[in-house]
């Protein structure tokens, strides 16, 4: 009866009355967010009228700051403070924003209100009176740290002073430098600067020269441009390679001791054309079983690098800042000193190596019987590229069938430069066929499980470039992968599942030990539902409700519908935005990618400092130790995460970079291309031969007024009624190729 009377009382509440209720609800749940759903619910507000004037409530309450809308529709009491304490992010629009310590939403900081603060400077901040209509801003009153930010760019030098012009997007006015602060840079140069004061009232901050690159334009300046202008290094401390040349490599009579030995086991590693840090290989050999059963021992081995980089050594502590190694097109800046990742820890063909392994024995459905991790001595008995392994597989006729279908998408083949007609590359290697074969079948078996499971198949191919002596780029092809490359991706997965299963995997009510996982979260719900309602503009459907496997083989199904049509590339860029990043922590979620329970890194600790720590407390724990100190390890993963990401910005800024300088050479040639995306500022297009892609600004667009069609991804002109649609082919010239910001126009020859 009760109940009926708060329904019957909600009805009549005046509009001070739901306030006064809000706040109470609000204030009760202070760390909360309540959806709209669940405010309805409490309040009893179960009729139209009632719900419409809780919204019209909530609204005066977000533009009064009492509440903030932490999603759509999910609302959270806000801070009642007017004094904060955070992150200041500078945009060179001048719409700077203040990131609060507590994690709330950025709160807008014109640039008259900054106190010239820095992108990166930790600020305190008043939040200053609410205009109604308006967004909330804030006024800086305190800079507490400076963050330690560099910047690149091209000096303009004067007669008695410079500028640096720099595309970084978080400074809208160029730095003025003193001439006293040149550190020898002349006109032209790429420069790394620092400011060393922005004065009240001047426009410029002020900087100084930390070094000096190069000349613009010359390709190791470039490069070292790019690592510089994401704090990336681009050489390594003497120090630090000094330490690496005083490690002792030789194999001692107690490392053969301590260890399983498979220097009689075939033995190989397939790799890159152009690697040579070779972190894993395969081992193989068949085995019967008492009842006559044929079982193959399989092992991954891997690198034991943790044997010779000690945990706080100086080479450490360089490897956990680095944390990765970093992939611009011509080059790799690796994580550890060059004598170690090259030489006394790659795998090399004909020489003894320790690894730390993983020996499956495995039955012909590629079932795994028994498995063991052990410390162990290996000899690889062939090196072998990707290329040559596909070849096999392909003349024996046991690659997949989609391999056969793929166009030249291959770097040449090594040995392509024998004499005559049919020297189109290395021909097929007769050497350890048999194994290679295999593993194969093998790894198919295992891909086709994992997709049974619920892993999502996204692979896009990759375009690489062919670079000259100068590091020119002369030619461009594809990366794809093939079975070659996932004979090896299914090991590395496998032993990687393995490994964080032994850890990881303990009976209910115990507690396992710590250890960095690679996780992976489920997409977002409302990105996915986006993604559906999107899909459907080009009469396909996704059905983003059910279980995770459900959904993960509907993403599948959307993806193999969309492979070879014009919306390809757009559906799954808008795909991929559904998903969440990979990352390390020692707080295991799973892996919604690859649909495993528990899944690590332990296949790369050359390249990867995940690696080494998951090797050092393998190797802790087999020996019986303690669990590890969890705080320490999870600040290690958020490094190793951060540097990731970042890594991956370089690498892009890298392709980038030589995608524009490659098109630089053939300004006002024509090519065809198809429209790879659309926005409100024009055309992008994608060129078929060589895959650069550019855009066609809509200022250039000058038959019509063409107006964007959000809804359908189109440019439609108001007079002629044009369209322009993803997918459609083009002709395009080169118009503008800017390398400073890597940035390539094209002009429309015709459509």
């Amino acid at each position: 009866m009760a109940k009926g009377k708060n329904k019957q009382g909600a009805r009549r509440l005046n509009k001070q009355q739901l306030g006064e209720q809000l706040m109470q609800l609000f204030q009760a749940r202070p760390n909360d967010i309540i959806d709209i759903k669940t405010i309805f619910r409490e309040l009893h507000l179960n009729t139209h009228p009632a719900k419409l004037l809780c919204m019209d409530v909530l609204d005066d309450l977000l533009m009064d700051d009492y509440i903030i809308e932490a999603a759509q529709m999910r609302y959270q009491l806000a801070s009642k403070s007017t004094v904060m304490e955070g992150t200041f992010k500078r945009k060179h629009n001048g719409k700077n924003t203040f990131l609060p310590d507590d994690g709330g939403e950025p709160i807008l900081v014109a640039e008259r209100n900054s106190l010239h603060a820095m992108d990166g400077d930790r600020v305190k901040i008043q939040m200053m009176a609410r205009r109604r209509g308006h967004v909330r801003e804030a006024q800086v009153t305190a800079i507490l740290q400076r963050a330690d930010k560099s910047f690149v760019g091209r000096l303009s030098v004067r007669k008695d002073f410079a500028f640096l012009l720099t595309e970084d997007r978080t400074l809208s006015n160029d730095i003025f430098i003193p001439k006293a602060q040149l550190k020898g840079g002349k006109d032209g140069d790429k420069v790394i600067v620092k400011i060393i004061e922005w004065p009240e009232g001047s426009k410029n901050p002020i900087g100084k020269v930390v070094e000096v690159l190069g000349k613009s334009g010359e390709n190791e300046t470039e490069m070292h441009a790019i690592l510089a202008e994401f704090g990336l290094p681009y050489s390594y401390p003497k120090a630090v390679e000094e330490a690496a040349d005083r490690i002792d490599a030789t194999i001692t009579p107690q490392d053969y001791a301590e260890r399983e030995d498979f220097r009689d086991r075939v033995t190989f590693t397939i790799d890159p054309r152009d690697a040579k840090d070779f972190d894993d290989a395969l081992s193989f050999k068949t085995v019967s079983t008492n009842s006559g059963k044929t079982l193959y021992e399989i092992g991954v081995h891997i690198a034991d690098v943790s044997h010779y980089v000690q945990e706080g050594s100086l080479i450490d502590k360089e490897a956990i800042k680095r944390a990765t190694s970093v992939y611009l097109v011509d080059r790799t800046i690796p994580m550890l000193p060059e004598r170690l990742c090259n030489f006394i820890c790659s795998l090399r063909p004909d020489e003894e190596k320790l690894c730390y392994s993983v020996i499956f024995e495995m039955n012909e459905k590629a079932e795994v019987k028994r498995w063991h991790l052990a410390h162990t001595v290996i000899k690889s008995d062939r090196r072998f590229t990707y290329e040559e392994v596909q070849a096999l597989l392909e003349e024996r006729h046991e690659a997949s069938e989609e391999d056969y279908k793929q166009p030249g998408d291959h770097a040449p083949l090594p040995g392509a430069e024998f004499e005559g007609d049919k020297a189109h590359g290395l021909r097929p290697t007769e050497e350890f066929a048999t194994e290679l074969i295999t593993l194969n079948r093998l790894a198919k078996l295992l891909r086709q499980r994992r997709f049974a499971a619920g892993a999502v198949d996204f692979e896009r191919p990759e375009v690489r470039f062919d670079i000259d002596e100068k590091g020119h780029p002369i030619g461009t092809y594809y990366k794809v992968s093939k079975d070659a490359n996932k004979l090896i991706e299914e090991f590395m997965l496998l032993a990687n599942r393995t490994v964080a299963e032994s850890v990881g995997r303990v009976p209910k009510g115990k507690k396992a030990k710590v250890l960095p996982y690679r996780i992976h979260e489920q997409p977002d719900q409302d990105k996915l539902m986006n993604l559906s309602q999107f899909v459907t503009k080009f009469g396909h459907k996704l059905k983003v409700t059910g279980s995770k496997q459900d959904i993960s083989k509907n993403l599948n199904r959307l993806l193999h519908e969309v492979h070879g049509q014009k919306e390809e590339n757009l559906v799954e860029m808008v795909a991929l935005r559904a998903m969440m990043k990979a990352k390390y922590s020692t707080i295991n979620i799973g892996h919604y990618g690859l649909a495993f329970d528990y899944y690590t890194h332990f296949t790369s600790p050359i390249r990867r400092y995940p690696d080494m720590m998951v090797h050092r407390l393998l190797t802790r724990y087999a020996e019986g130790g303690r669990s590890a100190n969890q705080e320490k390890y999870e600040a290690l993963c958020e490094q190793s995460s951060d540097m990731e990401q970042t890594a991956a910005l370089a690498e892009r800024a890298s392709i980038k970079y030589k995608q524009v300088e490659f098109m630089a050479d053939k300004l006002g040639e024509e090519f065809d291309g198809i429209i790879s995306g659309i926005n409100e500022f024009g055309l992008y297009v994608e060129l078929t031969d060589s895959k650069c892609e550019g855009m066609v600004p809509l200022r250039d667009l000058d038959d019509d007024y063409y107006e964007f069609d959000e809804r359908n991804y189109a440019l439609v002109g108001r007079r002629h009624h044009h369209h322009y649609t993803l997918g459609d082919a083009v002709k395009v010239k080169v118009a503008r190729a800017n390398l400073d910001k890597k940035q390539l126009d094209f002009a429309l020859v015709e459509s």
